[in-house]
């Protein structure tokens, strides 16, 4: 007989569950809860995310299977479809989303790097669209018979960790998100063409911070300066695009980073 814990049991102890209680408590989220609570919430949802169930009713029938198992791996008890759609419904989201963020953060932490001897995070930001069942989920609708969500996510490039995440309707342009971001002082924003928006690039340099984005082809822009004898053809190639690009924004910095 196995008298060992269960391989998602040991996985689940990485989890600073001192800091997940602080958040139950902070929104008072197993109030007025007997047995099924925001713990066992979060265990059961990332169970089901491992195991690569697609929905709630598969989940349910793996646990079922393995009902004797459930107090070791957390679970607790009585669990059903039922009470595990009404915590998802009810139960208030900031409490995993905080502490999402707060994995995020350590993960971030254990993995730093300077690859690229810059001084300063280097960031990529781009969105990705989730197409959805519309007869499912009639909120997320994006066109006429089709619905989905966007997420738009801002990925650290030398933890190889993503640091935020924003999820609207995908009818939402992608600018649109760049007022959710928190721009961090000397870091390197990278974004693509969709993200020609000057008013909120314009926001980034505010911050002290740096960014580089794919130029439109109707871009008009004047070069201040270029350089003839050329070491690295790829790289100076790139210094003098981005200049360029910058000059007609800001021509005061530009010509300082020149000298």
């Amino acid at each position: 007989m196995n008298q060992d814990k269960y391989v998602f049991a040991q996985f689940v102890t990485f989890l600073d569950r001192n800091h997940f209680n602080y958040l139950v408590r902070k929104y008072s989220g197993d109030r007025y809860v007997k047995h099924f609570t925001c713990w066992n919430q979060l265990l059961v949802m990332m169970f089901g995310q491992l195991t690569n169930r697609e929905s709630l009713r598969d989940l349910i029938v793996i646990i079922e299977a393995h009902r004797s198992k459930c107090y070791h791996l957390g679970f607790g008890k009585h669990i059903t479809k039922s009470n595990l759609a009404k915590a998802n419904q009810n139960r208030v989201c900031r409490i995993f989303e905080e502490f999402a963020y707060f994995l995020v953060a350590e993960a971030r932490s254990k993995r730093i790097t300077d690859i690229f001897k810059l001084g300063g995070s280097v960031y990529a930001f781009d969105s990705t669209t989730i197409d959805l069942c519309l007869s499912v989920f009639w909120w997320a609708k994006f066109h006429k018979h089709k619905g989905g969500i966007k997420i738009h996510t801002l990925y650290d490039i030398e933890t190889q960790v993503p640091a935020f995440f924003h999820i609207t309707e995908a009818s939402v342009n992608d600018v649109r998100a760049m007022d959710e971001l928190a721009y961090e002082p000397g870091a390197y924003y990278i974004f693509d063409r969709g993200y020609n928006d000057f008013s909120r690039l314009h926001r980034i340099t505010c911050t002290d911070s740096y960014f580089v984005v794919r130029a439109k082809k109707n871009l008009q822009y004047r070069a201040v300066r270029w350089r003839r004898h050329i070491n690295n053809p790829t790289l100076s190639g790139c210094k003098s695009r981005s200049v360029g690009y910058l000059s007609r924004l800001y021509p005061s910095r530009v010509g300082d980073t020149q000298q």
